[in-house]
């Protein structure tokens, strides 16, 4: 079984940040507030042997903090292999498979906090 995090495309008209939250929202049904960049990950099909497919995928990943009175659950219309929602512990991350196998990266970041600045040009 594979286990990944909310994600997704940014809209036209939104913001990163805006979705990171619709995108928690969506497919966790939880509401967040969206916390400083932590990483960036890169997925280069040519480089993986198309591993996970044939996109070129660029990721940013960021720290949230659910908001009280959210609840994780498994939203009306989940993506098409979406077969639950569930929380897992970092010390347990080593013992599941993420998409992708990034549990290690995110241990060390929940460890030492080096963040990422998100410059947006609109806050400039």
């Amino acid at each position: 079984m594979l286990y990944d995090l909310p994600a997704g495309g940014v809209e036209p008209g939104e913001t990163i940040t805006d979705a990171v939250k619709r995108e928690a929202k969506e497919e966790a049904c939880i509401e967040v507030e969206v916390g400083p960049l932590a990483f960036v990950y890169e997925y280069a099909p040519q480089l993986n042997g198309e591993k996970y497919g044939p996109v070129h995928t660029l990721v940013m990943m960021f720290e949230c903090t659910k908001l009280s009175g959210s609840a994780a659950r498994m939203p009306e219309q989940p993506d098409p292999n979406q077969t639950g929602v569930k929380w897992i512990a970092l010390s347990r991350l080593g013992d599941i498979q993420l998409y992708a196998n990034i549990g290690k990266q995110i241990q060390n970041y929940a460890i030492h906090k080096r963040n990422i600045d998100l410059i947006e040009e609109q806050r400039l």
